[in-house]
């Protein structure tokens, strides 16, 4: 089946399970930045409860994961699929937290979480982030515009945790001549300037695959790549990426 054929196809399977209210198209295809090799990235929206043994009747090849399977909090479980030959990812998502962390954003408050493969972890204000960009295929969702309060608050709590995190990094890996700990915090540091970037412009990020352009922290990659074992030259390292965190955040201020 082609793309739309397909589109429609699983929007229609999700939709009709058990308590889902809402399905989206998210990622990059819902952003149109996708290229013919891109997975497809669906969520479903569900009140109250939500039994995993509907979407795995559906017959689809894959692992489907019980709610909270991927550590509770705000990723609370989903499904990794091959459907029609395509990759396909399907993320749970309760109604009753997407509105509370909703609420919350628009007090400025959030909390941010620990996720695999995400460098600086996710905001719980994530889930309104998923709601003003990605693409409701069946049902009716909320689309907010970015909380006044949420972008005075986000930008001093994620520059705080990369200068935390670059302050450590000075004085448990760089006088040692810790290479490899050194890149490590450089990159995770980034990628929390990156956050307090675009949340001091009032852009939405749901993940970090493009974090660093869009903030204009690319240059973080010749600071890395310039790096040695020499304590002086990894001290060095962190005042250079110091200076380029506050740059870019400065040139957000209005």
């Amino acid at each position: 089946m082609d793309d739309s054929a397909f589109l429609d196809h699983v929007a229609d399977r999700l939709a009709g399970l058990p308590g889902v209210e809402a399905v989206v198209l998210g990622g990059s295809r819902a952003s149109g930045t996708h290229t013919a090799a891109s997975d497809w990235d669906f969520a479903l929206y569900y009140r109250g409860s939500f039994d995993p043994d509907a979407l795995r009747a559906l017959g689809w090849q894959g692992s489907v994961s019980d709610v909270g399977g991927w550590g509770g909090g705000i990723f609370n479980g989903g499904a990794w699929l091959e459907i029609d030959g395509r990759k396909t990812d399907v993320h749970y998502r309760d109604l009753d937290v997407v509105g509370h962390e909703l609420a919350e954003a628009r007090e400025g408050r959030f909390h941010i979480e620990p996720l695999l493969f995400h460098l600086a972890g996710i905001p719980s204000y994530l889930l309104a982030a998923e709601l003003a960009v990605n693409r409701v295929l069946r049902g009716t969702l909320p689309r907010p515009d970015y909380p006044e309060l949420l972008r005075a608050s986000a930008p001093g709590v994620w520059m705080e945790r990369a200068h935390l995190t670059l302050g450590y990094a000075g004085a448990a890996f760089a006088g040692a001549g810790r290479l490899a700990e050194m890149a490590g915090a450089l990159a995770v540091a980034g990628a929390m300037a990156g956050h307090a970037v675009l949340a001091a412009r009032g852009e939405w990020v749901t993940n970090e695959k493009r974090l660093l352009e869009r903030a204009g922290l690319r240059e973080l990659d010749w600071i890395i790549a310039r790096l040695g074992p020499d304590p002086a030259r990894l001290e060095a390292a962190l005042g250079q990426a110091s200076e380029l965190f506050d740059g870019a955040l400065g040139g957000t201020r209005r």
